[in-house]
């Protein structure tokens, strides 16, 4: 035997449980919602008539929904009496209402704009993550999704983040919204911006520096076997070698053989423009990433950055040799056409792997002997 109250307060605890309040404000086969409120037994209601009749009489007070009612015959009783026996809530605003919490109302009210307002694949994530718009104007909300339909990986093409034009938002807006707006890129290329970062996905210039990791191939050029060193301190500083490998993941640093005169730089992702600075214009670069449409984009970049790059095991006559039970889907594709500082052989790969099932091979599961081989071939080369 629930009151109204009992009941309001479990629905208010339901919404506070992000998977029930994503399932209830967007999918319709949630609906109509009904709570069991239990009758009276007939114990209560021969001992308990007073209580009976009061809890009768609250939920005869019950506006929202709809309250299915019994007639029941009790032995304490003369004659038969109607009790209620379910509270049927038929929406969202339902849902809310039946609640009869301040801050369950002031939130739903904030999604019911949000939500009306952002592209469907955006509402789940807000929905689920109360965090990212708790404390903002929902407009801003709204803009920020607005802005991240019109983002693309390497937008920025160097520049700050405030001087993108063509965005409507003023020169603060990035910098205030940078958690929102990462989220909101991660559900359009499926956690790559968490992964990279908001400035190196976007090829933003940033104060706050991107640290790459800097491992020595040949043990006599450096006093270290690894360090971590940002990116601004190797645009000014000529490494002691003449050979830089530039490897897109860290986790191959494993993969690389000892080879003379040569460093490598791993997990710079796209933050590349390092690269065509003054520290590296005498120098011979190779790169290395994955067989996938985001390693072309990178390979594209690093190229724009470096035009003499010499690319490393991407080439679809590798993917088609090392492909079986080691590519898979690529969940989603940097692009759909070939970017900007690709050869016409790789353009040729990079829409070869977008018809792909499984167009993607990651660099780790090359072989170590061809990895070997590749980097002693670039190096040999003159």
């Amino acid at each position: 035997m629930k009151s109204p109250t009992d009941i309001a307060e479990r629905l208010a605890r339901q919404w506070h449980r992000s998977s029930l309040r994503v399932e209830r404000l967007l999918s319709a086969d949630s609906w109509p919602l009904e709570m069991p409120i239990g009758k009276p037994s007939g114990a209560q209601f021969a001992r308990e008539t007073a209580r009976v009749q009061e809890h009768v009489q609250h939920w005869r007070a019950v506006k929202t929904g709809t309250v299915t009612w019994e007639t029941v015959n009790y032995r304490a009783g003369a004659e038969p009496v109607s009790v209620p026996m379910t509270w049927r809530l038929d929406s969202p605003s339902d849902w809310v209402t039946a609640t009869a919490d301040n801050t369950v109302r002031e939130e739903f009210k904030i999604l019911e704009t949000i939500v009306a307002n952002v592209a469907p694949s955006y509402r789940e994530c807000l929905v689920t993550e109360r965090p990212l718009w708790r404390t903002k104007d929902p407009q801003e909300v709204i803009t920020a999704a607005e802005l991240a339909d019109k983002l693309s990986p390497g937008i920025a093409k160097g520049k700050p983040l405030r001087l993108l034009g063509g965005l409507d938002i003023d020169t603060k807006f990035f910098e205030r919204h940078v958690p929102l707006i990462t989220r909101l890129l991660d559900e359009r290329y499926d956690g790559a911006v968490s992964e990279q970062g908001l400035h190196n996905f976007l090829d933003a210039l940033t104060e706050n520096d991107h640290w790459l990791l800097v491992a020595p191939l040949d043990a006599d050029l450096l006093p270290f076997d690894r360090q971590r060193v940002p990116a601004q301190e190797l645009a000014r500083i000529c490494l002691p070698s003449s050979n830089i490998l530039v490897v897109e993941n860290e986790q191959c640093l494993h993969l690389l053989p000892r080879a003379p005169d040569t460093i490598a730089i791993l997990g710079a992702g796209l933050n590349l423009q390092w690269l065509g600075t003054g520290a590296f214009r005498e120098k011979k670069i190779a790169y290395w990433g994955d067989m996938d449409t985001w390693g072309l984009l990178m390979l594209g970049r690093a190229r724009q950055h470096f035009p003499a790059l010499h690319p490393l095991m991407m080439t679809r006559d590798h993917f088609e040799k090392h492909a079986h039970n080691c590519a898979v889907a690529e969940p989603i594709p940097a692009h759909f056409r070939s970017p900007t500082g690709l050869n016409d052989k790789e353009r040729s790969f990079f829409e070869f792997l977008l018809r792909q099932e499984k167009g993607r091979l990651e660099q780790e599961y090359l072989p170590e002997r061809v990895v070997l081989n590749e980097i002693n071939d670039w190096i040999d080369t003159r």
